[in-house]
């Protein structure tokens, strides 16, 4: 649930928004992430108008309620201002009609008032509440991001995840999230992954305890965000499990609704894992530039079994 007073607490000063009037309408629940100018909705055309959605008024509305007397602009107002409106904003800093106040006062509707105009407050507003009602979940694994592409290791506890980013981390490669991975579907299309503000730029290292990678590596090899690009799971090896050696099978997993590529890479002593995760995401990479290694592997050997048969059908032609 996501409220009025959440959002004004969050991003008031950054809007720079000031409150006039239904201070007790705080708690209002804010139920859409789509804000509304109310335009033809003043003039008596309702039709595909939703309540629901916080308004910006703007010198627009203003002057053109301004033409008419107090019973009617009060009849105007009433008709777009429901117990489900969660908010009203003013731009530009205008003074709001005095009937405006009134109603927002007595339905306990927040009426604020702001000095960007109403194009940066549509926008602007919109963005943020689009990221706060944007589909989120929470997974255990650590983020990097490794020649670009966001790479999330996970795997069981204790399996070498932290001490594999650790490595990533000495060569270069820069750290999103240890541990806790908040990931994040935006526009519907793409997932992003950060880190809680309580351990950003934080691991725990079993035998070390906690460390700041922004201090010990510098502020280079941390960043607060990152699109997630592909998963790996590490898991110690086991002789009994078959391992793709060639790679034509390409596997998938499912985060929010999203399929991200997903790789299994098993750990054992003598197998240089920060090395494995550079190869993995070069290699993904080279696939997103139309370069696949295995299936053009797999063409040449289609080709050259094709030749051989064709060479023996000409042999046993001529015997």
């Amino acid at each position: 649930m996501y409220f009025v007073q959440t959002f004004y607490e969050q991003h008031g000063r950054y809007l720079g928004l000031e409150l006039l009037a239904g201070r007790a309408g705080m708690q209002k629940r804010i139920h859409k992430a789509e804000v509304h100018r109310p335009g033809l909705s003043l003039a008596g055309y309702l039709k595909g108008f939703v309540t629901a959605r916080i308004l910006v008024v703007s010198r627009q509305e203003i002057e053109y309620l301004k033409a008419f007397d107090s019973k009617l602009r009060m009849q105007r107002l009433q008709s777009i201002l429901t117990p489900s409106t969660p908010a009203v904003i003013v731009a530009r800093g205008y003074r709001p009609p005095k009937e405006l106040m009134l109603l927002c006062e007595k339905g306990h509707i927040p009426l604020f008032r702001a000095h960007a105009t109403a194009t940066h407050l549509l926008s602007q507003v919109t963005f943020l509440l689009l990221e706060e009602f944007c589909p989120k979940v929470t997974l255990h694994g650590t983020l990097v991001e490794v020649f670009g592409v966001g790479v999330l290791i996970q795997g069981q506890s204790s399996v070498g995840k932290s001490e594999a980013a650790l490595g990533l981390i000495e060569r270069g490669h820069r750290l999103i999230s240890d541990d806790v991975v908040r990931v994040k579907k935006k526009e519907a299309s793409y997932l992003v992954g950060s880190g809680p503000e309580l351990t950003r730029h934080l691991m725990e290292i079993r035998g070390i305890g906690i460390i700041n990678v922004a201090h010990l590596y510098g502020a280079v090899c941390v960043r607060p965000d990152k699109e997630i690009d592909i998963v790996v799971k590490l898991e110690e090896w086991d002789d009994q499990h078959f391992y793709d050696r060639v790679g034509l099978d390409e596997k998938f997993i499912d985060i929010l609704g999203s399929s991200v590529p997903y790789h299994i890479l098993p750990v054992k002593p003598g197998r240089d894992v920060v090395l494995l995760l550079e190869t993995i995401a070069l290699n993904h990479r080279l696939k997103g530039m139309g370069y696949n290694s295995a299936k053009e592997f797999n063409v040449k050997l289609l080709e050259t079994i094709s030749r051989r048969q064709k060479k023996r059908v000409l042999r046993e032609s001529h015997a």
